[in-house]
């Protein structure tokens, strides 16, 4: 894939201090020290819809922490096909496991929608791991959230049939990024290619099953907007497989 630079946080007038408080969020218990220390190595990005944030095979030298927008983790799969194995919710750190394993990432990440990204050198949260242990127990705590979701995953893409597979993302992308105002339409608008490399389909499987849902009302669809009308029944047919 070609990578794309990003913009220059200065060039999008990004309030940076805005973004730091964003950040510090995820590690509360810094002192003012420490919180300097981040502010004063902090970089920030801004990129557009399918922009490449890193890419595999790139060092790890670095932690992401996505604070708007939305992105997704990815991985090359057998004949070129992509797997979405990850979605990335503001304020979220990703990026960061291969670094940890002394690898290059495995992974590439891109956006989903115009998405701002802040960065920080590995070498600043090691140092903050080793000063602060609540930093350390923070990273732990993510890592082993991942792991049980990807667990989850595993079990879900492997096992379940086509069916259960769509409804099962379809409400994990209800859980991750939520709905819009009205309550049931997803704040997200994937494409066909998207929701079938997440629910581990073909695309014409995807816009099929998508379509039988429709056709009993469990969802609506308006080209990429999808509302889920009914919650229970999706629920009861994720969990048939």
């Amino acid at each position: 894939m070609q990578s794309k630079k990003p913009m220059s946080a200065r060039s999008i007038n990004i309030d940076q201090d805005s973004v730091l408080d964003e950040v510090l969020r995820l590690w509360p218990s810094l002192s003012e020290a420490q919180r300097s220390l981040v502010a004063g190595h902090l970089h920030i990005s801004h990129y557009k819809k399918n922009d490449e944030i890193y890419r595999n095979s790139d060092n790890t030298d670095q932690i992401y922490i996505l604070v708007s927008g939305k992105a997704k983790v990815q991985k090359d799969g057998v004949g070129g096909r992509n797997q979405i194995i990850r979605v990335i919710k503001p304020v979220e750190m990703f990026g960061y496991r291969a670094h940890f394993a002394g690898e290059r990432h495995r992974t590439f990440a891109t956006a989903f929608e115009s998405s701002v990204v802040a960065t920080l050198p590995m070498a600043i949260v090691e140092q903050l791991m080793r000063e602060n242990p609540e930093v350390s127990l923070c990273i732990v705590r993510h890592l082993s959230v991942l792991l049980g979701q990807s667990d989850d995953r595993t079990i879900n893409l492997t096992q379940k049939h086509i069916r259960g597979r769509l409804a099962e993302a379809l409400l994990f992308l209800k859980h991750n990024y939520g709905v819009e105002e009205d309550g049931c339409t997803l704040s997200i608008y994937l494409s066909r290619e998207d929701l079938a490399s997440l629910s581990n389909m073909t695309t014409s499987n995807a816009i099929r099953t998508l379509s039988s849902f429709a056709t009993e009302r469990l969802i609506a669809i308006d080209g990429k907007k999808i509302k889920i009308v009914d919650e229970e029944e999706l629920h009861k047919v994720s969990k048939m497989g």
